[in-house]
């Protein structure tokens, strides 16, 4: 079988055939309705993750959101450099 290796939120990950979006949320047990996926640095709309096949070195970066909490709290990255950044980012806004 071959692997396909997709860079997920800075973080190198191996996947069995062909994968699409779509199916990739699924793999990784997320919720579609709470999940964005900018893939090589484009958003890609929820409609769209069916149709779009995923191809080596692809890169990814899935944010997964949260309900309730503080406004800080909203979401959550896969990994947690990414939400470390996003949260620097958004403290920033906050204080200016």
């Amino acid at each position: 079988m071959l692997t396909m290796k997709l860079v997920i939120n800075g973080e190198e990950r191996s996947f069995g055939g062909e994968l699409t979006l779509s199916a990739l949320v699924g793999e990784l047990g997320l919720k579609a309705d709470r999940v964005a996926v900018e893939l090589n640095q484009k958003i890609v709309r929820r409609e769209d993750w069916s149709a779009t096949t995923l191809r080596e070195g692809d890169r990814l970066e899935v944010v997964h959101f949260v309900g309730g909490g503080s406004e800080h709290q909203r979401y959550k990255s896969l990994s947690p450099q990414v939400g470390q950044k996003r949260q620097r980012a958004r403290e920033t806004r906050d204080i200016t």
